[in-house]
């Protein structure tokens, strides 16, 4: 079995579900550049508690902690918006809003991955990530 995925970010995103669901407070994935991005977003907005990067010899280490021992995820719904098939591109006026704003969307743009609103603020359009709330 190989550890290469068509597509890293919705492997991290499932991973991500599936220790959630099943009760577990970390997941650790093979790194990649934009894992660890995505990971780091979802840190910075609440949805995760941490994400540290572990050397490793062939590949690193995403080490992700989703919640604390005793504490509930603080996100419902993890969902990848553009995929390898069919890729989802916005304009600044198309950004959408989730769940009226409860939630977030990420966008990879041209000064990197950052969240709607961020994108609004700098005036940047890009490709739909990821959904979260």
């Amino acid at each position: 079995m190989s550890l290469q995925s068509t597509d890293p970010i919705a492997d991290l995103l499932t991973r991500i579900r599936n220790a959630a669901m099943v009760g577990k407070t970390e997941v650790r994935v093979p790194t990649s550049k934009i894992k660890a991005v995505v990971a780091d977003q979802l840190v910075k907005n609440g949805y995760l508690v941490s994400a540290t990067v572990e050397d490793g010899k062939p590949r690193g280490t995403l080490v992700v902690t989703i919640n604390r021992d005793g504490e509930t995820p603080t996100f419902t719904e993890l969902s990848r918006v553009s995929k390898p098939g069919r890729r989802v591109y916005a304009n600044v006026s198309e950004i959408p809003k989730v769940k009226q704003g409860r939630g977030i969307v990420l966008i990879s743009t041209s000064k990197g991955v950052m969240t709607g609103t961020e994108a609004i603020k700098n005036k940047l359009g890009g490709e739909l990530l990821v959904k979260v709330y």
